[in-house]
Protein backbone atom coordinates (compact mmCIF):
# COMPACT_ATOMS: atom_id res chain seq x y z
CA UNK A 1 0.00 0.00 0.00
CA UNK A 2 1.88 3.34 -0.88
CA UNK A 3 1.90 6.05 1.84
CA UNK A 4 -0.68 8.57 2.28
CA UNK A 5 0.63 11.69 0.39
CA UNK A 6 -1.80 13.95 2.49
CA UNK A 7 0.03 13.35 6.02
CA UNK A 8 3.35 12.65 7.41
CA UNK A 9 5.06 9.49 6.73
CA UNK A 10 7.56 8.20 8.85
CA UNK A 11 10.88 6.77 6.42
CA UNK A 12 11.61 4.11 8.74
CA UNK A 13 11.58 0.57 6.78
CA UNK A 14 9.75 -0.74 10.07
CA UNK A 15 8.96 0.77 13.21
CA UNK A 16 7.86 -1.94 15.52
CA UNK A 17 11.27 -2.13 17.27
CA UNK A 18 11.43 1.70 18.02
CA UNK A 19 8.04 1.13 19.37
CA UNK A 20 8.75 -1.29 21.97
CA UNK A 21 11.84 0.79 22.65
CA UNK A 22 9.66 4.31 22.73
CA UNK A 23 6.57 3.07 24.99
CA UNK A 24 4.11 5.03 25.68
CA UNK A 25 5.73 7.67 23.73
CA UNK A 26 5.64 6.33 20.54
CA UNK A 27 2.89 8.21 18.99
CA UNK A 28 3.67 11.25 20.80
CA UNK A 29 7.29 12.00 19.77
CA UNK A 30 6.49 11.35 16.03
CA UNK A 31 3.34 13.95 16.80
CA UNK A 32 5.37 16.30 17.95
CA UNK A 33 8.34 15.41 15.56
CA UNK A 34 6.04 16.15 12.35
CA UNK A 35 3.98 18.89 13.83
CA UNK A 36 0.84 16.29 13.03
CA UNK A 37 -1.63 14.97 15.03
CA UNK A 38 -2.04 12.37 12.14
CA UNK A 39 1.08 10.37 10.33
CA UNK A 40 1.79 6.78 9.05
CA UNK A 41 3.89 4.69 9.69
CA UNK A 42 5.13 1.15 9.63
CA UNK A 43 4.66 -1.50 12.29
CA UNK A 44 4.79 -5.59 12.25
CA UNK A 45 4.92 -5.42 8.30
CA UNK A 46 1.74 -3.14 7.61
CA UNK A 47 1.11 0.68 7.10
CA UNK A 48 -0.60 2.24 10.30
CA UNK A 49 -2.11 5.36 10.77
CA UNK A 50 -1.43 6.79 14.08
CA UNK A 51 -3.30 9.54 15.37
CA UNK A 52 -3.63 12.13 18.83
CA UNK A 53 -6.10 14.49 20.03
CA UNK A 54 -9.87 15.07 20.80
CA UNK A 55 -11.17 15.08 17.38
CA UNK A 56 -8.73 11.72 16.45
CA UNK A 57 -10.55 9.95 19.47
CA UNK A 58 -14.04 11.34 17.85
CA UNK A 59 -13.43 9.73 14.51
CA UNK A 60 -11.76 6.55 16.16
CA UNK A 61 -14.74 5.60 18.24
CA UNK A 62 -17.04 6.54 15.46
CA UNK A 63 -18.39 2.74 14.91
CA UNK A 64 -19.69 3.46 11.58
CA UNK A 65 -15.87 4.23 10.61
CA UNK A 66 -14.09 1.38 12.69
CA UNK A 67 -14.41 -1.81 13.56
CA UNK A 68 -12.07 -4.05 15.91
CA UNK A 69 -12.02 -7.53 14.26
CA UNK A 70 -8.12 -7.94 13.45
CA UNK A 71 -7.33 -5.25 15.21
CA UNK A 72 -5.87 -6.65 18.48
CA UNK A 73 -2.67 -8.56 17.30
CA UNK A 74 -2.35 -12.02 18.24
CA UNK A 75 0.58 -11.75 21.19
CA UNK A 76 -2.00 -9.50 22.58
CA UNK A 77 -5.37 -11.56 22.46
CA UNK A 78 -3.43 -14.57 23.71
CA UNK A 79 -1.96 -12.72 26.76
CA UNK A 80 -4.21 -9.73 27.83
CA UNK A 81 -7.56 -10.18 26.48
CA UNK A 82 -8.34 -13.52 25.52
CA UNK A 83 -9.35 -14.83 21.94
CA UNK A 84 -11.88 -14.00 20.09
CA UNK A 85 -13.15 -11.63 23.38
CA UNK A 86 -15.37 -8.51 23.33
CA UNK A 87 -12.38 -6.13 22.63
CA UNK A 88 -12.52 -7.78 19.09
CA UNK A 89 -16.38 -8.02 18.25
CA UNK A 90 -18.64 -5.22 16.33
CA UNK A 91 -21.78 -4.46 16.01
CA UNK A 92 -25.02 -6.15 17.56
CA UNK A 93 -23.33 -9.04 18.65
CA UNK A 94 -20.95 -6.81 20.82
CA UNK A 95 -23.81 -4.68 21.85
CA UNK A 96 -25.65 -7.67 23.18
CA UNK A 97 -22.51 -8.53 24.96
CA UNK A 98 -21.44 -5.26 26.35
CA UNK A 99 -24.98 -4.94 27.76
CA UNK A 100 -24.14 -7.82 29.90
CA UNK A 101 -20.80 -6.46 30.96
CA UNK A 102 -22.44 -2.52 31.39
CA UNK A 103 -25.24 -5.23 33.96
CA UNK A 104 -22.41 -6.51 36.13
CA UNK A 105 -20.78 -3.45 36.60
CA UNK A 106 -23.46 -0.84 37.21
CA UNK A 107 -22.97 1.72 40.26
CA UNK A 108 -24.42 -0.68 42.82
CA UNK A 109 -22.07 -3.40 41.86
CA UNK A 110 -18.93 -0.56 42.10
CA UNK A 111 -20.17 -0.08 45.62
CA UNK A 112 -20.40 -3.29 46.46
CA UNK A 113 -16.54 -4.07 45.30
CA UNK A 114 -15.65 -0.76 47.20
CA UNK A 115 -16.97 -2.37 50.48
CA UNK A 116 -15.67 -6.03 49.93
CA UNK A 117 -12.01 -4.09 49.35
CA UNK A 118 -12.44 -1.87 52.38
CA UNK A 119 -13.43 -4.66 54.83
CA UNK A 120 -10.27 -6.89 52.82
CA UNK A 121 -7.77 -3.66 53.27
CA UNK A 122 -8.99 -3.51 57.28
CA UNK A 123 -7.78 -7.33 57.48
CA UNK A 124 -4.75 -6.62 55.66
CA UNK A 125 -3.64 -3.36 58.31
CA UNK A 126 -3.52 -6.10 61.21
CA UNK A 127 -1.04 -8.15 59.67
CA UNK A 128 0.66 -4.69 58.09
CA UNK A 129 1.32 -3.98 61.06
CA UNK A 130 3.27 -6.83 62.56
CA UNK A 131 5.56 -6.89 59.11
CA UNK A 132 8.88 -4.82 58.99
CA UNK A 133 7.29 -3.57 55.25
CA UNK A 134 4.71 -4.15 53.45
CA UNK A 135 5.07 -3.95 48.99
CA UNK A 136 1.64 -2.24 48.20
CA UNK A 137 1.20 -3.72 44.31
CA UNK A 138 1.54 -6.61 45.64
CA UNK A 139 -0.45 -6.52 48.64
CA UNK A 140 -3.37 -4.80 46.63
CA UNK A 141 -3.27 -7.53 43.44
CA UNK A 142 -4.09 -10.23 46.13
CA UNK A 143 -6.34 -8.01 48.23
CA UNK A 144 -8.04 -7.25 44.84
CA UNK A 145 -7.98 -10.27 43.32
CA UNK A 146 -9.48 -11.66 46.06
CA UNK A 147 -12.26 -9.29 46.77
CA UNK A 148 -13.14 -9.69 42.80
CA UNK A 149 -13.10 -13.08 42.97
CA UNK A 150 -15.45 -13.27 46.38
CA UNK A 151 -17.57 -10.40 44.57
CA UNK A 152 -18.20 -12.52 41.01
CA UNK A 153 -19.00 -15.83 42.98
CA UNK A 154 -16.15 -17.61 41.67
CA UNK A 155 -14.46 -19.85 44.53
CA UNK A 156 -10.99 -18.82 45.67
CA UNK A 157 -9.13 -20.46 48.43
CA UNK A 158 -6.77 -18.12 50.29
CA UNK A 159 -3.66 -20.80 49.63
CA UNK A 160 -5.03 -19.71 45.92
CA UNK A 161 -4.70 -16.11 45.92
CA UNK A 162 -1.32 -15.59 45.43
CA UNK A 163 -1.18 -17.56 42.37
CA UNK A 164 -4.26 -16.21 41.01
CA UNK A 165 -3.49 -12.62 41.05
CA UNK A 166 0.41 -12.90 40.17
CA UNK A 167 -1.47 -14.94 36.44
CA UNK A 168 -4.02 -12.03 35.90
CA UNK A 169 -0.84 -9.57 36.31
CA UNK A 170 1.22 -11.01 34.26
CA UNK A 171 -1.43 -11.32 31.25
CA UNK A 172 -1.52 -7.69 31.68
CA UNK A 173 2.57 -7.14 32.04
CA UNK A 174 3.23 -9.22 28.68
CA UNK A 175 0.77 -7.95 26.23
CA UNK A 176 3.67 -5.00 25.57
CA UNK A 177 6.78 -7.31 26.49
CA UNK A 178 8.81 -9.55 24.67
CA UNK A 179 10.72 -13.09 25.67
CA UNK A 180 10.18 -14.19 28.83
CA UNK A 181 8.01 -11.90 29.93
CA UNK A 182 5.50 -12.67 27.17
CA UNK A 183 5.35 -16.01 27.49
CA UNK A 184 5.25 -15.80 30.68
CA UNK A 185 1.69 -14.38 30.27
CA UNK A 186 0.69 -17.01 27.64
CA UNK A 187 1.10 -19.43 30.47
CA UNK A 188 -0.08 -16.99 32.73
CA UNK A 189 -3.39 -16.60 30.75
CA UNK A 190 -3.75 -20.79 30.02
CA UNK A 191 -3.52 -21.64 33.81
CA UNK A 192 -6.55 -19.00 34.29
CA UNK A 193 -8.74 -19.89 31.33
CA UNK A 194 -8.40 -24.05 32.38
CA UNK A 195 -9.03 -22.88 36.09
CA UNK A 196 -12.40 -20.56 34.88
CA UNK A 197 -13.71 -23.24 32.57
CA UNK A 198 -13.58 -25.70 35.22
CA UNK A 199 -15.85 -23.70 37.07
CA UNK A 200 -17.81 -23.17 34.18
CA UNK A 201 -18.21 -26.24 33.78
CA UNK A 202 -19.02 -26.69 37.54
CA UNK A 203 -21.85 -24.33 37.32
CA UNK A 204 -23.65 -25.79 34.57
CA UNK A 205 -23.26 -29.11 35.39
CA UNK A 206 -25.03 -28.12 38.93
CA UNK A 207 -21.98 -29.38 40.32
CA UNK A 208 -21.47 -26.08 42.07
CA UNK A 209 -23.69 -23.28 42.78
CA UNK A 210 -23.77 -20.01 41.50
CA UNK A 211 -26.28 -17.41 42.56
CA UNK A 212 -28.03 -15.51 40.08
CA UNK A 213 -26.51 -12.21 38.96
CA UNK A 214 -23.36 -12.71 40.15
CA UNK A 215 -21.18 -12.52 37.47
CA UNK A 216 -20.05 -15.97 37.20
CA UNK A 217 -23.72 -16.89 37.37
CA UNK A 218 -24.32 -14.32 34.57
CA UNK A 219 -21.38 -15.62 32.02
CA UNK A 220 -22.56 -19.08 32.74
CA UNK A 221 -25.75 -18.64 31.44
CA UNK A 222 -25.72 -15.99 28.90
CA UNK A 223 -27.21 -16.24 25.62
CA UNK A 224 -26.16 -14.14 22.59
CA UNK A 225 -28.44 -13.11 19.72
CA UNK A 226 -29.13 -16.34 18.26
CA UNK A 227 -30.31 -17.88 21.62
CA UNK A 228 -27.42 -19.75 22.12
CA UNK A 229 -25.35 -19.89 25.05
CA UNK A 230 -21.04 -19.23 24.86
CA UNK A 231 -19.02 -22.59 24.71
CA UNK A 232 -17.25 -23.51 27.89
CA UNK A 233 -14.00 -21.74 26.77
CA UNK A 234 -15.34 -18.33 25.50
CA UNK A 235 -17.51 -18.16 28.87
CA UNK A 236 -14.21 -18.67 30.86
CA UNK A 237 -12.40 -15.84 28.85
CA UNK A 238 -15.24 -13.16 28.76
CA UNK A 239 -15.64 -14.03 32.84
CA UNK A 240 -11.55 -13.74 32.86
CA UNK A 241 -12.76 -9.85 30.85
CA UNK A 242 -14.70 -8.77 34.19
CA UNK A 243 -12.12 -10.23 36.69
CA UNK A 244 -8.64 -9.43 35.63
CA UNK A 245 -8.83 -5.36 34.72
CA UNK A 246 -10.50 -5.32 38.48
CA UNK A 247 -7.20 -6.56 39.87
CA UNK A 248 -5.33 -4.44 37.06
CA UNK A 249 -6.63 -1.94 39.15
CA UNK A 250 -3.37 -2.54 41.98
CA UNK A 251 -1.27 -0.77 39.16
CA UNK A 252 -3.17 2.51 39.39
CA UNK A 253 -3.25 2.38 43.09
CA UNK A 254 0.28 2.33 43.20
CA UNK A 255 0.19 5.60 41.54
CA UNK A 256 -1.77 7.33 43.53
CA UNK A 257 0.00 6.47 46.60
CA UNK A 258 2.77 7.59 44.79
CA UNK A 259 1.54 10.72 44.45
CA UNK A 260 0.52 11.33 47.89
CA UNK A 261 4.41 10.88 48.20
CA UNK A 262 5.29 13.09 45.92
CA UNK A 263 3.38 15.91 46.29
CA UNK A 264 3.01 16.05 49.86
CA UNK A 265 0.08 19.18 49.78
CA UNK A 266 -2.50 16.61 48.15
CA UNK A 267 -2.22 14.09 51.05
CA UNK A 268 -3.59 17.11 53.57
CA UNK A 269 -6.31 18.03 50.99
CA UNK A 270 -7.37 14.29 50.82
CA UNK A 271 -7.47 14.07 54.88
CA UNK A 272 -10.26 17.10 54.79
CA UNK A 273 -12.53 14.00 53.48
CA UNK A 274 -13.77 16.44 50.75
CA UNK A 275 -15.08 13.83 48.43
CA UNK A 276 -15.06 15.88 45.38
CA UNK A 277 -11.44 16.89 45.42
CA UNK A 278 -10.83 13.17 46.08
CA UNK A 279 -12.67 12.01 42.73
CA UNK A 280 -10.19 15.14 41.01
CA UNK A 281 -7.42 13.44 42.87
CA UNK A 282 -8.03 10.13 41.18
CA UNK A 283 -8.87 11.89 37.77
CA UNK A 284 -5.46 13.18 37.55
CA UNK A 285 -3.90 10.05 38.77
CA UNK A 286 -5.18 8.10 35.73
CA UNK A 287 -4.49 11.03 33.80
CA UNK A 288 -1.15 11.91 34.56
CA UNK A 289 0.48 8.30 34.94
CA UNK A 290 1.09 5.93 32.60
CA UNK A 291 -2.00 3.10 31.95
CA UNK A 292 -3.15 1.97 28.80
CA UNK A 293 -0.64 3.48 26.30
CA UNK A 294 -2.58 3.46 22.96
CA UNK A 295 -5.95 1.21 21.24
CA UNK A 296 -6.58 0.01 17.99
CA UNK A 297 -9.22 -0.30 15.18
CA UNK A 298 -9.80 -0.97 11.55
CA UNK A 299 -11.02 0.79 9.15
CA UNK A 300 -14.67 -0.28 8.14
CA UNK A 301 -15.11 0.94 5.08
CA UNK A 302 -12.71 3.79 2.92
CA UNK A 303 -13.30 7.72 4.22
CA UNK A 304 -11.65 10.42 4.03
CA UNK A 305 -10.85 12.85 7.40
CA UNK A 306 -8.41 15.58 7.62
CA UNK A 307 -6.80 15.21 4.31
CA UNK A 308 -6.41 11.88 4.92
CA UNK A 309 -7.62 8.79 3.55
CA UNK A 310 -8.62 5.67 5.58
CA UNK A 311 -8.17 2.50 3.19
CA UNK A 312 -10.93 -0.06 4.26
CA UNK A 313 -8.81 -2.71 6.93
CA UNK A 314 -6.17 -0.25 7.80
CA UNK A 315 -4.86 -0.30 11.10
CA UNK A 316 -5.27 2.52 13.48
CA UNK A 317 -4.11 3.68 16.72
CA UNK A 318 -5.11 6.27 19.23
CA UNK A 319 -2.29 7.69 21.38
CA UNK A 320 -4.23 6.93 24.79
CA UNK A 321 -1.08 8.56 26.45
CA UNK A 322 -0.44 11.44 24.28
CA UNK A 323 -4.22 12.70 23.90
CA UNK A 324 -4.16 12.57 27.86
CA UNK A 325 -1.00 14.80 27.67
CA UNK A 326 -2.00 17.05 25.32
CA UNK A 327 -1.15 20.88 26.42
CA UNK A 328 -4.08 21.87 24.00
CA UNK A 329 -6.56 20.17 25.97
CA UNK A 330 -4.67 20.24 29.58
CA UNK A 331 -2.98 23.60 30.69
CA UNK A 332 0.74 22.21 31.75
CA UNK A 333 0.21 18.32 31.38
CA UNK A 334 3.26 17.02 33.03
CA UNK A 335 2.37 18.66 36.15
CA UNK A 336 0.00 17.05 38.71
CA UNK A 337 -2.91 19.30 39.30
CA UNK A 338 -6.26 17.26 40.32
CA UNK A 339 -7.61 21.26 40.48
CA UNK A 340 -7.39 20.97 37.03
CA UNK A 341 -10.53 18.74 36.83
CA UNK A 342 -12.75 21.53 39.17
CA UNK A 343 -14.75 22.60 35.91
CA UNK A 344 -13.96 19.62 33.64
CA UNK A 345 -17.38 18.90 32.32
CA UNK A 346 -16.97 14.88 31.67
CA UNK A 347 -16.14 14.98 27.85
CA UNK A 348 -16.10 11.53 26.44
CA UNK A 349 -13.22 12.24 24.02
CA UNK A 350 -10.76 14.61 26.15
CA UNK A 351 -10.28 12.22 29.25
CA UNK A 352 -9.36 9.04 27.72
CA UNK A 353 -7.48 6.92 30.33
CA UNK A 354 -9.89 3.84 29.76
CA UNK A 355 -10.91 5.08 25.90
CA UNK A 356 -13.07 7.47 24.70
CA UNK A 357 -16.82 7.43 24.05
CA UNK A 358 -20.18 6.03 25.36
CA UNK A 359 -18.98 2.88 27.22
CA UNK A 360 -22.66 1.24 26.57
CA UNK A 361 -22.31 1.97 22.95
CA UNK A 362 -18.79 1.56 21.95
CA UNK A 363 -15.76 -0.03 22.68
CA UNK A 364 -14.76 2.37 26.19
CA UNK A 365 -13.91 0.12 29.20
CA UNK A 366 -17.15 -0.88 31.21
CA UNK A 367 -15.52 -0.65 34.45
CA UNK A 368 -14.20 2.73 34.58
CA UNK A 369 -16.64 3.28 37.10
CA UNK A 370 -15.07 0.48 39.80
CA UNK A 371 -11.64 1.65 39.35
CA UNK A 372 -13.09 4.99 40.63
CA UNK A 373 -14.91 3.43 43.79
CA UNK A 374 -11.98 1.04 44.21
CA UNK A 375 -9.77 3.90 44.33
CA UNK A 376 -11.63 5.90 46.48
CA UNK A 377 -12.25 3.26 49.11
CA UNK A 378 -8.69 2.81 48.90
CA UNK A 379 -6.70 6.01 49.11
CA UNK A 380 -9.15 6.91 51.60
CA UNK A 381 -7.59 4.03 53.95
CA UNK A 382 -4.10 5.11 52.94
CA UNK A 383 -4.90 8.96 54.12
CA UNK A 384 -7.81 8.67 57.25
CA UNK A 385 -7.24 4.85 58.40
CA UNK A 386 -3.33 4.25 58.48
CA UNK A 387 0.20 6.09 59.05
CA UNK A 388 3.17 4.59 57.64
CA UNK A 389 6.51 5.55 56.52
CA UNK A 390 8.02 5.70 52.82
CA UNK A 391 11.76 4.00 53.43
CA UNK A 392 14.50 4.56 50.49
CA UNK A 393 13.62 2.86 47.63
CA UNK A 394 13.31 2.83 43.82
CA UNK A 395 9.98 5.00 43.02
CA UNK A 396 10.94 5.14 39.06
CA UNK A 397 9.12 4.22 36.59
CA UNK A 398 9.83 3.49 32.47
CA UNK A 399 7.67 5.25 29.62
CA UNK A 400 9.36 2.46 27.70
CA UNK A 401 7.67 -0.60 29.39
CA UNK A 402 4.06 -0.99 28.74
CA UNK A 403 2.78 -0.97 31.41
CA UNK A 404 4.82 0.26 33.51
CA UNK A 405 5.40 0.35 37.54
CA UNK A 406 7.18 2.29 39.92
CA UNK A 407 10.10 0.02 40.29
CA UNK A 408 9.89 -0.88 43.77
CA UNK A 409 6.38 -1.47 43.52
CA UNK A 410 5.96 1.14 46.94
CA UNK A 411 7.45 0.11 49.97
CA UNK A 412 5.50 1.32 53.23
CA UNK A 413 7.18 0.63 56.65
CA UNK A 414 6.14 1.25 60.14
CA UNK A 415 2.47 0.90 59.31
CA UNK A 416 -0.28 1.72 62.17
CA UNK A 417 -3.83 1.89 62.03
CA UNK A 418 -5.30 5.46 63.41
Amino acid sequence: MPANPNIPHDKSLDNSTALLKEGYLFINNRADRYKSDIFQARLLGQQVICMKGIEAAKVFYDTNRFERKGAAPKRVQKTLFGQNAIQSMDGVAHLHRKLLFMSLLTPAHQQQLATLTRTQLEVAAEQWETADKVVLFEEMKNILCSVVCLWAGVPLSETEVTERADDFISMIYAFGAIGPKHWKGRSARNRAENWIKGVIVDVRSGKLSAAQGTALYEMAFYEKPDGSRLNHQMAAVELINVLRPIVANATLITFAALALHEYTKQKEKLASGNSDYMEMFIHEVRRYYPFGPFVGARVKDTFTWNDCQFTKGMLVLLDIYGTNHDSRIWNNPSHFNPSRFTDWKGSLFDFIPHGGGDPAKGHRCPGEGVTVEVMKTTLDFLVNKIDFQVPTQDLNYSLDEMPTLPKSGFVMSNIRRK
